[in-house]
């Protein structure tokens, strides 16, 4: 019968393969969005929660344990542009991350990430303008100048 659902498979989710590849060196760019659960729920954008959040980024910047560029915290997730150093993997630096500010916020993270790498025409300029510009294009603020919940090195 039409329009029975009953009938369809469950929906598998779809494991992210986030191994950087060998041959690729310690000084590539990802953009990074991690997502809060359940989405549409203000997580982030608080004012204590985000020193928290930044202090957390500064603290794992300075000690070689990511290069973050640039990080915005949209209400129910978070984009940011980030190296990583070639004896990390990028999985387990993201899961560290997220485990502590879970523990230490109270944040409810969805299980996985997004990452991609920058690539050729893909400029970092152009890219953090992108991310920037998101909370004008949510409809938060009408320059992006004006969000207060940035962190860039």
């Amino acid at each position: 019968m039409a329009g029975d659902f009953k009938s369809l498979p469950d929906p598998k989710r779809i494991l992210l393969n986030h191994t950087r590849p060998s041959w690729l060196g310690s000084g590539e760019i990802f953009f990074i969005t991690i997502c809060t659960q359940p989405r549409g729920l203000n997580q982030l954008c608080k004012k204590d929660v985000a020193e928290v959040m930044f202090e957390t980024v500064a603290h794992r910047h300075e000690n070689h344990l990511w290069y973050c560029r640039l990080m915005l915290l949209m209400p129910d997730h978070l984009h940011a542009l980030v190296a990583f150093p070639p004896r990390r993997s990028i999985k387990q630096t993201i899961s560290d991350f997220k485990r502590f500010t879970g523990r230490r916020l109270g944040l409810v993270w969805q299980r996985d990430f997004f990452d991609h790498r920058l690539r050729g025409g893909e400029g970092l300029q152009q890219k953090a303008e992108y991310i920037r510009k998101n909370p004008v294009r949510a409809g938060l603020v009408e320059d992006a100048k004006d969000w207060p919940f940035v962190w860039k090195s």
